[in-house]
């Protein structure tokens, strides 16, 4: 009888309104709006600034700072699942007449949005302030990769909040997991065939997508150089991989019970 209903009851409602939720949440505390602003942007212009000195600048770092929005917005924004869960928002949702994939997608893209928006708002500063020279399909193309990326991180962030009671856990995790992903990722130094960080970073899928954003964002008076980094197609292809495994595996991981926190 239950799996009847559920599946008569369409999940495209489910999804939407889920995703709707999570957006009316973020913009009703505007500390996270502003505080998700500015604090990457106060990392872009003191690390660019330092790296000035070594041909390294603003041009450099720019994709790095996209990359480290998204990472940081698109996990934390999953922390409303922990929330949810105290508050019993989140076992109205599993006893409800939906599939349980509609949850998840509901969810994940809720909160892919927001890392999105801020991403693309950060994205306007660069062209008003560095002047992007790429091509209205680079860029483009560049917020598409961007799309996923967020998809990947924020399906990586449920994955994790799943697991947890308390957002103390969760925090504890995130701050060991999610500079070192940021850190490797290539955002902060150039690739150096002989360094065992960039051979180390290969294994971050991250990686894929900071490289893609150096592909297809140009700026004007200063080029990134990209012949040491890996080709489009596979930034492309270890992206979508990254984010149809995250998404598989909180899909399933949504399918079992929870019995506290993952540590």
């Amino acid at each position: 009888m239950a799996n009847s209903l559920a599946a008569s009851v369409p999940a495209g409602p489910v999804v939407a309104t889920l995703a709707q939720r999570e957006l009316v949440r973020f913009f009703r505390q505007r500390n996270r709006v502003i505080g998700a602003l500015v604090q990457p942007i106060m990392f872009w212009l003191l690390f660019s600034a330092g790296l000035r000195g070594n041909d390294l600048g603003h041009a450099f770092f720019f994709p790095g700072t996209l990359a480290m929005i998204l990472l940081f917005t698109a996990i934390f924004a999953t922390i409303s699942i922990i929330e949810d869960r105290r508050e019993g928002f989140l076992q109205s949702v599993l006893v409800a007449p939906a599939p349980r994939w509609a949850m998840v997608l509901g969810k994940i893209l809720g909160g892919a949005s927001i890392a999105m928006l801020q991403a693309l708002l950060f994205l306007a500063l660069g062209w008003l302030t560095l002047g992007i020279t790429s091509s209205i399909l680079a860029v483009l193309m560049a917020i598409g990769l961007m799309a996923v990326m967020a998809i990947a991180l924020t399906s990586l962030g449920f994955l994790i909040a799943w697991r947890m009671n308390s957002t103390q856990g969760f925090h504890a995790i995130m701050s060991v997991f999610l500079l070192p992903m940021w850190l490797l990722s290539g955002s902060l130094f150039p690739d150096d065939a002989g360094s065992w960080l960039t051979v180390l970073s290969r294994f971050n899928p991250l990686t894929y997508g900071v490289a893609g954003l150096r592909h297809y964002l140009q700026f004007k008076d200063s080029i990134v150089a990209t012949d040491a980094l890996p080709s489009l197609p596979i930034c492309w292809l270890v992206t979508f991989g990254f984010a149809a495994v995250m998404l598989v595996l909180s899909w399933k991981i949504a399918e079992t019970r929870t019995t506290g926190d993952l540590l």
